[in-house]
């Protein structure tokens, strides 16, 4: 037994950050397991040898809600956050030097373990054994903040909680990352189009803090995603590589790094409704953005929310 008043997160990501640094906060020790190798989820960045960059991922974030204004106009006071002002001259947040600086900073000081999977969670006379490999850990309190059909194979189709999680419907989304040659086109900062194959395209080099070389980010609708999700990650990127060289009017023998991403659960479709689940016990939360819409704030306020009602009930 870690504790009397010990409690797992699953998922190191914007949900599981923002319910362990509130419990934290409230004198608690949360223990943060994720099976990458760092924090962030789909607040990501890939950075290469060559010096290029790209948030593959969540491209940017807004705010809705004083608190998540509060806390991404805290990021950018500690310099992890910017505006970035794109073609649209809309207000988005990002991190800096990376999208992955915003994960970093809500992690620090909390006790996150990384490049662990959990094979399974299972209930105990003492709380929940959560699996890891080969080691069985005990805890009185579990949270998990892995997207709803992850979550799902954790608990068992027999689970009370199963129902509400198999209503939930998460789009794939296909990652284009690209690079070329100097002196060739760019015709703009970002363009978003939802009938096209490609709905997003972003010069990611254009956002703050970035390194200087040309970065392309190119991200696949829910459609076209969904239709090549299982190809070969090569496949991918050369057929999303065609479509970005069409978009941008750029000769795609210039190409100088150009692979793909699959997000095989990415933007919430059908969310769950409410921000968390809980089951009968008290002792077992379930929550992201799945639960609320696709967005990072979504996730915040679904993680904010399982620590308050956790504590309440302490």
């Amino acid at each position: 037994m870690i504790g009397e008043r010990s409690i797992a997160v699953i998922g190191a990501g914007m949900a599981g950050l923002s319910c362990a640094r509130r419990l934290a906060a409230a004198g608690l020790s949360p223990v943060i397991f994720d099976k990458g190798r760092g924090v962030g989820g789909r607040l990501a960045t890939r950075r290469t040898f060559e010096g290029l960059q790209f948030d593959h991922g969540a491209q940017y974030v807004t705010a809705r809600k004083d608190g998540f204004r509060e806390l991404l106009a805290d990021m950018r006071q500690a310099g992890v956050a910017d505006v970035w002002e794109d073609s649209a001259c809309s207000k988005r947040f990002v991190g800096t030097p990376g999208m992955t600086a915003l994960a970093k900073h809500l992690a620090e000081g909390l006790d996150v373990r990384a490049n662990v999977k959990i094979s399974n969670i299972s209930g105990s006379t003492a709380g929940w054994i959560v699996t890891t490999g080969a080691e069985k850990l005990n805890f009185q309190r579990v949270v998990i903040t892995a997207p709803a059909q992850q979550a799902a194979v954790l608990l068992g189709p027999t689970h009370a909680l199963a129902a509400d999680l198999e209503a939930v419907e998460i789009n794939p989304c296909l990652t284009l990352m690209a690079a070329f040659g100097s002196g060739q086109p760019e015709p703009f900062v970002t363009r978003r189009d939802p009938e096209d194959p490609l709905s997003w395209i972003a010069l990611n080099s254009a956002k703050p803090a970035r390194p200087a070389p040309p970065c392309w980010v190119a991200q696949a609708g829910p459609k076209w995603s969904a239709a090549h999700l299982e190809a070969a990650p090569a496949v991918i990127a050369q057929q999303m590589l065609r479509l970005l060289c069409d978009r941008l009017g750029t000769d795609p023998t210039t190409v100088r790094y150009a692979v793909a991403h699959r997000w095989r659960y990415a933007n919430v479709a059908e969310p769950l409704g409410r921000p968390f689940l809980r089951d009968e016990t008290g002792t077992l939360y379930l929550g992201g953005d799945w639960c609320l819409e696709a967005r990072v704030e979504a996730a915040w306020t679904s993680g904010v929310a399982i620590a308050q009602d956790m504590l309440q009930g302490m």
